[in-house]
């Protein structure tokens, strides 16, 4: 979408009326089509110090001065280890079907190995139950970038082999204690972010990276680090896979899938080495992880561009990692621009994977952005991204089964607007209906098969390095009043399209 376009969809909201959901219903998506808010567990739990639960790489990174842009922490969060049931009840009162949610290692290993920490066990299985008793469907995700400090602190987190086996532990311990009631497993979110941002250039835990200079880290190779965490996470999927369909699927009925963040690319011109530049960073991005596991080995352009620094998988890791998917997981958020990279001083200057693509992305063109923008500086807004994407998949990659495990936007946490103004979010509406419809287009008229969506997030909660500066929520969160939830305009958006037929 482009920049006027954004602006008119934010008019059409306000002249029509903020609770419309602009033409939007559950008859604009197939039968059992589900809708969910998702959530993290060190995002949102909080409770960092009780029942047993140990220190994670974000505990240690986030305590570290420097890495959290308003130094803030995730020791409370949204506090929702203690107000779950409240939260259920703000998901009910939407009318969601399902709660995409995930499980905090360090509460099930408390080092990531060695003896079960029982409270853990107990507190999900009442997450679990409560969730149930509401009608609403449990999506777990088992890591969401917060594993163990003592794994790191033993050998260097995803970055060894010996991750897959502990790995592999705790996710057959969670599909034995909650995979009865647990029908949809996400093995990991966003591989290429915690790989990319943890191990290349260090702005999230676990913090590594060897770029100008290792100025703000203290140890790592962003050359080769990254590429050796991202097969050892695939390796540890098709382990876990592997143990599920031999183990519990019969049995339990469940699925597996993963969760990826995608940027959908547009060419910066019609050139052909923009195009190729744009393929090439979508192959560093979603076919880093999805072609290994639907076609057995990494990109061309990633063999041919990383050489020997990318690893090799054997012929029987191959044959385990290729196919091991139920279902595909997409986090979009956003569209930029992609361009050959002409120079090769970025790659001299880093030395890392993000310039191994020989592509430069962007949100502008001509100095014009491409969208209107969120909050955060890399959000812009351009609905038909998620179309494009949704076709892409279903074209390169057999038309998998898709859920859109998170999508949605931010506004500021500007203590200088008054919290009436904050609820009337009219542009996280516009943002919502614009990108639903693309995604039901996708669907209807372009036969791409995606069965769920899960606004990124119920609550507005600490976002990573960004800390407490950014709101994702469509529920207000006062952090200043014993963080109270206030429903923004886009609940009552959201409750009347999911009770429209």
């Amino acid at each position: 979408m482009v920049f006027k376009e954004a602006i008119l969809v934010t008019l059409l909201v306000v002249v029509l009326g903020s609770q419309r959901s602009e033409g939007l219903s559950r008859g604009s998506f197939p039968k059992g089509f589900v809708f969910g808010t998702a959530s993290s567990s060190y995002q949102y739990e909080g409770a960092v110090k009780e029942d047993g639960r140990g220190p994670t790489v974000w505990d240690t990174f986030a305590h570290t001065f420097g890495k959290v842009i308003d130094l803030s922490n995730a020791d409370v969060a949204v506090d929702q280890y203690h107000r779950f049931q409240d939260d259920i009840q703000l998901m009910k009162d939407m009318g969601m079907d399902a709660y995409r949610f995930s499980i905090a290692w360090s509460r099930i290993f408390p080092n990531g190995t060695g003896q079960v920490n029982q409270a853990g066990i107990d507190h999900y299985n009442k997450l679990i139950n409560a969730l149930l008793a509401k009608g609403i469907e449990p999506y777990v995700t088992l890591y969401h970038w917060d594993h163990p400090q003592s794994l790191q602190d033993r050998y260097n987190g995803w970055a060894h082999r010996q991750i897959i086996k502990d790995y592999s532990v705790y996710a057959e311990t969670c599909f034995k204690e909650f995979g009865d009631r647990v029908k949809h497993w996400i093995t990991f979110n966003e591989p290429h972010t915690f790989a990319i941002q943890g191990y290349d250039v260090g702005l999230q835990a676990p913090g590594r990276c060897s770029i100008l200079l290792r100025l703000f880290c203290r140890g790592g190779n962003s050359a080769t680090e990254p590429y050796l965490v991202a097969h050892n996470v695939l390796l540890s999927h098709a382990s876990v896979a592997d143990i599920y369909r031999r183990k519990y699927k019969a049995t339990q009925k469940g699925s597996l899938g993963i969760a990826f963040d995608v940027i959908w690319f547009e060419p910066m011109s019609n050139s052909q080495d923009d195009i190729d530049a744009t393929q090439r960073a979508q192959d560093f991005q979603l076919g880093w992880f999805m072609d290994p596991l639907f076609f057995g080995d990494y990109p061309n352009s990633m063999r041919t561009r990383v050489g020997d620094r990318l690893p090799k998988f054997t012929r029987a890791e191959a044959a385990t990692v290729k196919g091991s998917l139920d279902f595909v997981g997409i986090n979009h958020y956003t569209t930029f621009y992609a361009k050959q990279n002409s120079t090769n001083i970025i790659h001299i200057l880093f030395n890392d994977t993000l310039s191994d693509s020989g592509a430069v992305t962007l949100p502008f063109k001509d100095f014009k952005p491409i969208g209107d923008r969120a909050s955060s500086i890399w959000l812009y807004i351009v609905p038909k991204g998620m179309r494009s994407l949704m076709n892409y998949i279903k074209n390169k990659y057999n038309n998998q089964p898709v859920f859109i495990t998170e999508n949605g936007m931010d506004d500021a946490n500007n203590i200088f607007i008054p919290m009436k103004d904050a609820l009337k979010d009219e542009k996280r509406i516009g943002y919502h209906n614009g990108y639903l419809g693309n995604l039901s287009a996708a669907i209807r008229e372009d036969g791409c098969d995606v069965r769920g969506y899960f606004v990124w997030s119920l609550l507005d909660n600490w976002e990573w390095a960004a800390g407490y500066t950014s709101r994702f929520g469509l529920y207000f969160v006062d952090y200043n009043d014993g963080l109270k939830r206030y429903p923004k305009d886009s609940v009552q958006w959201f409750k009347n399209m999911l009770n429209s037929p």
